[in-house]
């Protein structure tokens, strides 16, 4: 018998470990989103791997809080344990997480999947979470959630920043978003998400920022959005927090299988939108919706118009330029990585 046959066999031998730890999760999504998915791999791995130690039990929606700020809380004092938040979610209490959606800062998913699976900058912001939370909050790591933000309109097709003059986008109440589509000559509308349906069927709002997958879970196209430009001006960041008591008081056997579930559930998420995007963008064009891939001078172009957000961040921001900076050098790294491997396999 193999060395991994027998190991796989003294595995199903060993009877359950009693279950003595309860980690209660929570999401405000729902089944089809990919923060769910990634909680089903986590859930699954964090259970197995711990011998049934660790249970993990799955709250998808808003039965344990209704907003990123309420389910934040939730986490501090310990009501919950993990929670999944956008960045603009966070960034009451963490402003300097709103520089995932600095525009075009990242170039693509494998750039932007290194500097996140690499460490050192979700470390960063692990540490200034901590500090900012009085120890309670606690940064595991970052995902996906939707893919890569883009312009979405049911006006116009927008192959250039001045499309976007005058145009009522949607927005989240963060500062960062609202800058943006203020320096692109837009009018920023903070819209939660569950009135945005209504909000762009009406003309409250013209126009929004999401990924193809969030679009089309909400149907947006039935409330007139027809205009899709693939900008891909952000990369939609989940960032996965737990409660930081409930994993300390966790054996460090366990830690360690917390650790690598979270690694699992990262994987998990950033695959998901890449599959569901396939037949997303084909719903939206067979629902009537334009897409519109701009050039490279075309992307420039935006690039450039969208530089005083950035002395904006770095300058308004509580802890923004060292969070700019360190994200900035951890793309440069990426992007010569990723570059170096391009040059030796290509040739």
């Amino acid at each position: 018998m193999t060395i991994a046959a027998l190991l796989l066999a003294a595995a199903v031998a060993l009877p359950a470990a009693a279950q003595e730890y309860t980690l209660r999760a929570t999401a405000n999504s729902n089944e089809q989103d990919e923060d769910y998915d990634g909680l089903v791999v986590f859930k699954d791995y964090v259970e197995k791997a711990s011998n049934g130690a660790i249970e993990v039990e799955l709250f998808i929606g808003t039965q344990l809080c209704a907003s990123g700020a309420e389910c934040l809380q939730g986490v501090a004092d310990g009501s919950i344990d993990i929670f999944v938040t956008t960045s603009g979610g966070a960034a009451g209490i963490f402003p300097y997480v709103q520089v995932f959606d600095l525009p075009y800062v990242m170039r693509d998913d494998r750039v932007a999947e290194a500097v996140l699976t690499d460490g050192d900058f979700t470390r960063l912001l692990r540490e200034k979470a901590l500090e900012d939370s009085g120890g309670a909050i606690r940064i595991m790591t970052i995902g996906n959630t939707g893919g890569w933000r883009n312009f979405a309109n049911t006006q116009r097709t927008i192959d250039s920043p001045d499309d976007l003059e005058g145009m009522k986008i949607r927005t989240v109440v963060a500062d960062l978003p609202q800058q943006l589509v203020e320096t692109l000559g837009g009018s920023p509308t903070p819209i939660s998400w569950p009135e945005l349906f209504t909000s762009l069927q009406t003309g409250v709002v013209e126009g929004t920022k999401n990924g193809i997958t969030d679009i089309m879970n909400m149907k947006f196209p039935d409330a007139g959005l027809t205009y899709l430009t693939l900008d891909g001006h952000a990369y939609m960041a989940a960032i996965w927090v737990m409660n930081n008591d409930a994993f300390l008081s966790l054996p460090e056997d366990l830690r360690r299988v917390v650790v690598d579930g979270f690694t699992q559930l990262q994987q998990a998420t950033f695959a998901s939108p890449k599959r569901k995007s396939i037949q997303a963008y084909r719903d939206f064009v067979e629902a009537g919706g334009e897409i519109y891939v701009p050039s490279p001078a075309e992307m420039q172009a935006f690039a450039e118009a969208v530089t005083p957000v950035y002395d904006w961040f770095s300058e308004s921001v509580d802890g923004g330029e060292e969070v700019l900076t360190a994200l900035r050098e951890a793309v440069d790294a990426a992007e010569a990585d990723i570059d170096a491997g391009y040059a030796a396999e290509l040739n």
